[in-house]
């Protein structure tokens, strides 16, 4: 199989028949062999129904409801386990992301051997004040900070090697940084291609404003676990043994200064105090992280690595 087609949905009844057509139009056209993974992410309205529907007439297209609302993250890790296709494209099930788009990815990752390929909305019909500048503030800051030169981390269209979605966890709220993740794995060419960005025509968008606060949340979880989830030692050992020297010298300076000049009433001054919060934070952190250290040394996948090829084994 060519491609399989991975779509999380909640509700989303009305533009589910458009969309499996205007696919499967899409790949009759390239003479691809394919499939389409739908993930009713516990829907409240007839999308259900409307997926069994739609499998009596397509028998490209495969369906899994959840029995309630787990999130996006949920739906594109069942659908990474589900697929079978050489190259997976995801998609968002409102028409917002055009199917059109599909040959030209599934080229870019067969023929220009890309590990993925992110879609980048560069023309929006959003709101400008509730998604697109706050799309450019957290788009610029989480290039920033893992240095992958994305444009769009969180559009819903994108393609990937099927060893890629087989060796990453998308868990929480993690679909925002699933190139993280790929690279995190260890796949290096991540690519990005224009894609056409088309108005809402059924329902209500599905993000509110606690994405403000989880964003950010999930991105320092996904550069902690990147970096330090097999050494977290060298996070918290290395600060709190810095805070605690900070400390240190502080109160050996206090003391110098009452013994030998002996000048009393040190311990009234507000830089004593911070001597003592930086010791206690530094025991704390360093404690932390000898803690983190036996419960890594413990876990079953200390020693799990991802190998792309092996030889006569």
């Amino acid at each position: 199989m060519q491609i399989s087609v991975v779509i999380p949905l909640l509700n989303e009844e009305d533009s589910l028949p458009e969309l499996t057509a205007w696919i499967d139009s899409v790949m009759q056209k390239n003479n691809f062999s394919y499939e389409i993974i739908m993930i009713d992410d516990g829907s409240t309205d007839d999308s259900w129904n409307v997926i069994k529907d739609l499998t009596t007439k397509y028998s490209h297209l495969k369906g899994v409801k959840f029995q309630r609302n787990y999130g996006k993250s949920a739906g594109l890790c069942k659908g990474f386990e589900l697929a079978q296709g050489d190259v997976v494209i995801t998609m968002d099930a409102d028409l917002q992301d055009s199917p059109d788009e599909i040959p030209e990815l599934y080229r870019m990752i067969v023929d220009e051997k890309y590990d993925m390929v992110s879609g980048w909305k560069k023309k929006r019909y959003d709101s400008v004040v509730f998604k697109n500048i706050p799309s450019k503030f957290y788009n610029a800051t989480v290039r920033c900070m893992t240095r992958i030169k994305l444009h769009d981390f969180n559009c819903g269209l994108k393609a990937y090697k099927k060893q890629v979605i087989k060796s990453i966890e998308v868990y929480g709220d993690m679909h925002r940084y699933i190139p993280v993740l790929v690279k995190w794995a260890g796949y290096k060419k991540i690519g990005e291609k224009v894609v056409q960005h088309q108005k809402r025509k059924y329902g209500t968008t599905k993000f509110g404003v606690e994405r403000f606060i989880r964003g950010p949340l999930d991105l320092l979880s996904v550069i902690f676990l990147s970096k330090f989830s097999k050494r977290p030692m060298h996070l918290f050992g290395t600060i709190g043994v810095f805070s605690f020297i900070i400390g240190f010298f502080i109160l050996i300076f206090f003391s110098y200064m009452k013994l030998v000049h002996e000048q009393y009433n040190m311990t009234q001054r507000p830089l004593f105090f911070l001597g003592i919060i930086c010791l206690i934070v530094g025991t704390q952190l360093f404690l932390t992280g000898f803690l983190a250290e036996l419960i890594s040394r413990s876990s079953a996948e200390r020693n799990l690595y991802l190998c792309d090829e092996t030889i006569n084994l």
